[in-house]
């Protein structure tokens, strides 16, 4: 049995964030793992903050989209899921290439997971470390 509860592909992944802030930064969805799912986004004028590294809160979005994505789809059909809390670690700066991240599951519930992303640069040097925590919820049924 996979462990991925909603099946899905990178081409549904990239549609899913149309019109979004992954979509405006540039943030491309590379691999789904096992257990993991990979995204980069560009280091540009799009992500810099005005000393020409990759700013703090571009980290936290690619951070967030890749766990949230992983959530959702590690989720049972009839669930979603919301951000509780998220954290993130900057350990080294990037002024160009791009920062690669990929989340791994630390904790799958049936009402939290938390998600652990590690950011790296093109060298493969890690320079953000994040962890992301989220309600599993029930959809709505329509009244």
């Amino acid at each position: 049995m996979s462990f991925w509860k909603k099946p899905f592909s990178l081409s549904e992944l990239t549609h899913m964030n149309k019109g979004t802030a992954a979509e405006h930064l540039g943030i491309e969805f590379l691999e789904i793992g096992e257990k993991t799912i990979s995204a980069r986004l560009p280091v540009d004028h799009r992500t810099r903050q005005p000393f020409g590294v990759i700013h703090g809160g571009v980290n936290v979005v690619l951070a967030e989209t890749l766990g949230s994505c992983a959530a959702y789809h590690a989720s049972a059909v009839g669930f979603h899921c919301v951000g509780l809390d998220i954290n993130a670690n900057h350990i080294a700066s990037v002024k160009t290439g791009y920062v690669t991240g990929l989340t791994y599951p630390l904790h799958v519930g049936g009402s939290t997971h938390v998600w652990a992303i590690d950011l790296k640069d093109d060298a493969g040097k890690l320079t953000c470390v994040s962890r992301l925590t989220v309600a599993i919820l029930r959809d709505k049924s329509p009244s």
